[in-house]
């Protein structure tokens, strides 16, 4: 809708949309349509939207959008009343009174958790998506509205100021836009897409844009040549089909743009065909005079209908070079096969309505994997949900056979582990190797299109390794690795938590005692959701859940319910820091130091310990060289604090209340020795922005390597933090600093 048609009155928009429905040709109760607008208008009374209009007519626009996807006659009346148990004082009880339990559940499912307070964003974000995701598996049309809604919000995002254009983009390109193409639902994947794009990177999608616009009269005579030479051939060929081309889409050409980094000038086959015949047999015959006319490019052709993607999509693609030099893609299909590709799971309701089931008798199983995918993640935390999510849900697919011959999509990446845990839990959990083409593999294999794989097990099989919850791909494969561990091994899984649990605290900042206070512990176990102690050490030992966002939200926990009233000893405390702050505040601190009677004195770091803010300190007058700083957990301080003619010359020194510098630090990784290992660490580095100085790895035998990294930080969190991501590093065993008394490097070239 152009800004003048969005301006209308809901009325005239609801008039567009009723002729809509009277032309469909289907028996929609147009006094039942009706009823539910007049019940949404009502509730939307005195509601605007950014642009001024009345919220009612986002709502008839969603119904609209609904309409043109093919839905029934109950998903356009739930479009348009799918905000008001969120916006309004209607429930569901009213909406089911008068429309019916399933327009009541599908509102329902639509609707955002916005009652609950979540600790982050990304767990209301979770649990939003997990709510709907379980009303789709009872009513796959409650996705459908939402697209339709998350659709014409993102028609309408100009209005919206540019910190929410952002947010609501990134949520699009990341969550609705992969969920319509894993719908099959490529029209609206593409809109959204390009939608989402035009706010997330601006000068990107202005530059594609402009240059289609540039282009377009050449591009169109290119495609209407083309189009007449195909249509000629299949006349005389008899064979009956439509023709039709178009442009790629813009975040298509961007994304290649990026991928392969070319300039437009580089991306040549922009145009694609599209030839639709009445049947199968028609789809191979037009191929074969496809490649007949133009020369096929190698390694470019691809056969969906033989191999049907897991979205039900099926074509057959092929690129091919005309005579003029420019390649472009054609895609084959049956009529039936072009409704599902554009429409996806909606074209299931083209020809079926008034229903009061969601999914046609007999195609439960098309829609399955939503019950599976739910299964699997029935104890994720938001993290691993949101992750696991868009790995099994939004991933690329790869096709691979059984030795049986049966074929088993995983997502890209997957390794046989993701193979083992797709065929049943069983075999996953004895495996003990694999084979593909024939041929012994390892574990961490990256299966290929066409592989044939087959897994060895045994029944005395150990069981799954903690490995491979970092070899894993699916997060089905690694949800039900956790899931054994959960099982088998909860007395290691309980001392394993609370461990890392401990760890986590003092990385926090909390005391356990603050934590384990016998009035304290039951609220923050049910802030978390747990019923006793030992069931949260298990959780975390088999990974059900990270001690990091159980411990901050431990930390909020606290905050939140801090007594006003302080004892005596608080008291004394504070009135300890004010005059600590006040002696601070009376001596001049140098790079961040503060030297007990001493101003303006010479400062350095020690090498052996390489201290930062946050870590105990303290200083040792040197002969000439000032104050040297060491953290008091350092060997050598301890060595020479046991040395009585030192005893002189240790001085007390803190940290400086504001301290703006960085500070340089060491610390030694000890891994299990691959390659990669020196990428690995680089790469989680970059992502988490760490300031590297230097970066050096060696083996070391025995199978094992040294890396030594230094580090420019700001504090002992930062450092901190940055450890905890090294350590999630496959084969890593251990991170550790400088100074702290333990050489990685003697006991493990002892061991080799």
């Amino acid at each position: 809708m152009d800004e003048k048609k969005e301006k209308l009155n809901s009325d005239e928009m609801y008039e567009e949309l009723e002729q809509s429905l009277k032309n469909s040709g289907h028996d929609f109760d147009l006094g039942r349509v009706r009823a539910a607008y007049d019940v949404a208008k009502m509730a939307h009374s005195g509601q605007k939207r950014k642009d001024g209009s009345d919220y009612i007519t986002h709502c008839v626009a969603a119904a609209q959008i609904a309409y043109d996807m093919g839905l029934d006659e109950d998903s356009v009346i739930s479009a348009l009343l799918h905000d008001v148990i969120e916006d309004t004082n209607l429930t569901h009880a009213d909406i089911a009174k008068q429309f019916g339990t399933a327009v009541a559940d599908i509102v329902e499912g639509v609707t955002k958790l916005t009652r609950v307070q979540y600790t982050s964003a990304e767990d209301e974000q979770m649990e939003n998506l997990r709510k709907m995701l379980l009303a789709m598996a009872k009513d796959i049309r409650v996705i459908l509205i939402k697209i339709a809604d998350r659709l014409h919000n993102m028609r309408t995002m100009e209005y919206q100021s540019e910190d929410k254009q952002r947010t609501k983009s990134l949520e699009t390109m990341e969550i609705y836009a992969p969920i319509a193409h894993r719908l099959g639902m490529q029209r609206a994947k593409w809109e959204l897409e390009d939608l989402a794009l035009k706010y997330l990177d601006p000068q990107g999608y202005k530059e594609i844009t402009q240059n289609l616009e540039s282009r377009m009269t050449e591009l169109e005579a290119f495609m209407s040549s083309m189009e007449n030479r195909i249509q000629k051939r299949l006349k005389e060929e008899n064979i009956e089909s439509a023709i039709f081309s178009r442009i790629k889409h813009v975040y298509s050409i961007y994304r290649k743009m990026y991928s392969q980094k070319l300039d437009m000038n580089g991306i040549f086959d922009l145009c694609a065909f599209r030839v639709i015949v009445d049947s199968v047999s028609d789809c191979y015959n037009v191929l074969g005079i496809i490649h007949e006319m133009f020369k096929p490019v190698p390694g470019r052709f691809k056969d969906y209908i033989a191999t049907p993607k897991p979205n039900m999509y099926q074509s057959i693609h092929t690129t091919v070079i005309g005579a003029e030099g420019i390649p472009f893609e054609v895609q084959i299909r049956t009529w039936d096969m072009h409704r599902t590709a554009e429409y996806g799971i909606a074209a299931h309701w083209k020809y079926k309505m008034n229903s009061t089931s969601g999914i046609r008798e007999g195609e439960e199983d098309k829609f399955a994997w939503v019950r599976r995918l739910l299964e699997s993640q029935q104890e994720s935390d938001s993290q691993d949900f949101l992750h696991n999510l868009k790995i099994d849900m939004f991933a690329d697919d790869v096709f691979v056979f059984s030795p049986k011959g049966d074929v088993i999509n995983l997502p890209a990446g997957a390794t046989p582990i993701d193979f083992a845990y797709a065929i049943h839990s069983d075999i996953g959990n004895h495996m003990v190797g694999a084979k593909v083409n024939g041929r012994i593999v390892n574990f961490d294999y990256v299966l290929q299109n066409g592989d044939i794989v087959e897994i060895r097990t045994s029944k005395s099989a150990p069981g799954p390794s903690r490995d491979w919850l970092n070899i894993a791909k699916s997060g089905s494969a690694r949800t039900k690795i956790k899931q054994w561990y959960k099982k088998e091994r909860r007395e290691e899984n309980v001392i394993r938590g609370r461990e890392i649990f401990e760890n986590e605290l003092k990385h926090a900042g909390l005391a356990p005692a603050d934590v384990m206070d016998e009035d304290v512990l039951p609220q923050l176990l049910k802030r978390v959701a747990y019923d006793n102690i030992n069931d949260l050490y298990a959780a975390i030992g088999y990974g059900g859940v990270t001690a990091t966002r159980i411990v901050n939200r431990m930390k909020d926990e606290l905050t939140r319910t801090q007594k006003p009233a302080r004892s005596a000893i608080e008291k004394m405390n504070e009135a300890a820091e004010r005059r600590e702050q006040q002696a601070k505040k009376e001596t001049k601190a140098v790079h961040g130091i503060l030297v007990e009677g001493l101003d303006n004195c010479l400062i350095r770091f020690s090498r052996c310990c390489t201290p930062v803010p946050g870590d105990d300190i303290l200083g040792f007058i040197t002969r000439g060289q000032g104050v040297s700083i060491h953290r008091t957990d350092c060997t050598n301080c301890k060595k020479s604090l046991e040395q009585e003619e030192n005893a002189g010359r240790w001085i007390k020194v803190s940290w400086a209340g504001k301290i703006t510098d960085s500070y340089l630090t060491t610390i030694v990784i000890s891994s299990r020795d691959r390659s990669g290992f020196v990428m690995d660490v680089a790469t989680v580095l970059n992502g988490i922005n760490a300031k590297v100085r230097s970066l050096s790895a060696r083996d070391i035998g025995g199978g094992m390597a040294l890396a030594n990294l230094t580090l420019e930080v700001k504090d002992l969190d930062e450092l901190n933090y940055i450890i905890s991501r090294l350590r999630t590093i496959p084969g890593v065993r251990e991170v550790l600093r400088n100074g702290t008394g333990t050489n990685l490097s003697s006991e493990k070239e002892k061991k080799g």
